[in-house]
């Protein structure tokens, strides 16, 4: 198992290198850029100001140029610092050449927008993301895996049929139609109405977005308060990403559930008298959770991703929306780093689909 890890870690190298460079070339070729948006609505801004920006940050270079920089810092190259001799325009004061120290060091660069390292702004984002990937993924399993097993067993019945329905439904439904109506139900439709039959009248702000509420919370942050204290905002959000999550598992868990059941092993058990309930769950179950194994590795580590939509949506302070804010505003250094976090990531996914494939059934070997 060790070798074949740390094989599997040599061979994503060059899959590591060819995305980072086809995403930073990629990057280069899209239209417009940092400089334009930074300096858009400036009178004083020149075109000679802006030559002097973009060669501050980086941008007045070849796209390869760029990219050797981006990877590995400008510090070494000495024929740049020794050209180097610009100026303010407007104080005359000379401007140092900022120094990149490059990603194979672990420094993504500067925000271009918020003049902060990318890495760190990503780790303030972190949390946030993990909380709801975490609910999210959770309720997928614990309510997709069962859906499925049930769903087998009962095969042809009107629970099988209601679930495959269901499972369609979720499949089909995009994520921002479904985040919206939940808003507006929810937050819109159902705030300050009366249940009738109890006589209580419902408060839904927190079904109107965030991680927290802001008003009580301006000063410390959401992080400051306890998860079970604001609860109530990880539901809406956490219905949205686990729905699909459900239809999915349920469908796939279903599948191989019907593939296991059939086979001959298990008419032996049958035949042996075991119980339907031992024969379901404690041999059945187990081998058919290991085409699960596939989804459940970049499941896993997808939890670090975030939910780009659903956080925009529902204005949730997650990596996701990070970059969407990011790719708006042209920041490159944070969607860079967000790409090159998403790459590693995916990697060591497909590292944990093989260790989950052993750790369901033994009898596989590497």
């Amino acid at each position: 198992m060790t070798r074949h890890i740390l094989r599997r870690i040599i061979q994503s190298l060059p899959t590591l290198f060819g995305i980072t460079l086809l995403s930073y070339l990629i990057m280069s070729l899209a239209p417009g850029g940092p400089i334009a948006l930074m300096t858009f609505g400036d009178d004083k801004a020149t075109e000679a100001s802006r030559q002097l920006l973009a060669e501050r940050l980086g941008l007045s270079d070849p796209w390869h140029i760029q990219y050797i920089t981006w990877l590995a810092g400008n510090d070494w190259m000495w024929w740049k610092d020794a050209a180097w001799d610009r100026v303010n325009v407007d104080t005359g004061e000379p401007i140092p050449r900022p120094i990149s120290y490059g990603i194979i060091r672990g420094d993504f660069g500067e925000s271009f927008k918020y003049r902060r390292p990318a890495i760190d702004m990503i780790a303030e984002r972190l949390p946030a993301t993990l909380e709801l990937g975490i609910a999210s993924l959770t309720v997928s399993l614990l309510l997709g895996i069962p859906i499925g097993i049930f769903a087998a067993i009962s095969r042809g019945g009107s629970f099988d049929n209601f679930t495959r329905v269901m499972a369609v439904v979720g499949n089909a439904i995009p994520n921002f139609w479904f985040g919206l109506m939940l808003l507006l139900i929810v937050g819109v439709m159902l705030d300050d109405q009366k249940i009738p039959i109890l006589n209580i009248e419902l408060q839904t702000d927190w079904a109107r977005g965030g991680r927290c509420d802001t008003r009580t919370s301006s000063r410390t942050g959401c992080s400051a308060i306890p998860i079970h204290e604001r609860l109530q905002y990880l539901i809406l959000p956490t219905i949205v990403l686990s729905y699909g999550g459900v239809a999915g598992y349920s469908r796939f868990m279903r599948t191989s559930m019907l593939d296991t059941i059939n086979s001959d092993y298990i008419r032996t058990a049958r035949a042996k008298g075991l119980r339907n309930r031992t024969i379901w769950f404690n041999h059945a179950a187990r081998n058919s959770l290991i085409p699960i194994a596939t989804f459940l590795g970049p499941a896993l580590v997808g939890v670090l991703g975030g939910a780009a939509i659903t956080e925009s949506i529902f204005t949730w302070p997650g990596l996701g929306r990070l970059v969407v804010e990011s790719v708006n505003t042209r920041d490159y250094p944070v969607v860079m780093a967000s790409v090159l976090i998403s790459a590693v990531l995916t990697i060591i996914a497909y590292i944990i689909s093989d260790i989950l494939y052993a750790l369901f059934d033994p009898r596989i070997r590497f």
